[in-house]
């Protein structure tokens, strides 16, 4: 399995995958607008042997207390159902982690299940002072650090890119 940064030549295969994995094709709406609205901070894909794409993740800036803090939001992420329970999403996530700490990105929040995401060290978010713009459960939104004390002088509301909200 290859792990790389989405090229312009990903981009039909990332939008056939997310519109296949997900119930509606607002995911892949999503990725097409923040692309294009030069909000993808960084895309990775998953390749198979023959190169197939069939694992994709996408970072995107966050506000923090309607402040630009280099804090990356992590959606979406998926794996397409033939290639699931092989590892392939961690192995993205944990390239994705890599690729922005060694940008010196300061931190990363998510929304999704905590019980798979906390593997990978994302904690409640209230633990950092964060809350989510959205109402939603407390326990799905969660902070990570890259490097220890991120959120010292950060807190307060996170607001993702505004091509969420039209999820």
């Amino acid at each position: 399995m290859l792990i790389r940064s989405e090229a312009l030549a990903d981009q039909l295969a990332i939008d056939r995958l997310l519109k296949n994995v997900f119930p509606t094709e607002a995911e892949a709406a999503l990725v097409r607008a923040l692309r294009e609205n030069g909000h993808n901070t960084l895309s990775l894909v998953a390749c198979n042997d023959d190169g197939e794409v069939v694992g994709h993740l996408m970072f995107s800036p966050v506000q923090v207390g309607e402040t630009d803090t280099g804090v990356q939001g992590l959606a979406p992420l998926c794996v397409h159902p033939d290639y699931r329970q092989q590892g392939i999403a961690a192995q993205l996530v944990r390239e994705g982690f890599d690729t922005l700490n060694e940008f010196g990105y300061p931190a990363c929040v998510v929304l999704g299940d905590p019980a798979y995401y906390s593997r990978f060290g994302f904690k409640p978010a209230a633990d950092f002072g964060l809350r989510c713009k959205w109402d939603v459960p407390a326990e799905a939104f969660m902070a990570f650090e890259f490097a220890q004390g991120a959120f010292e002088q950060t807190s307060g509301e996170v607001a993702y890119c505004p091509e969420f909200d039209e999820l």
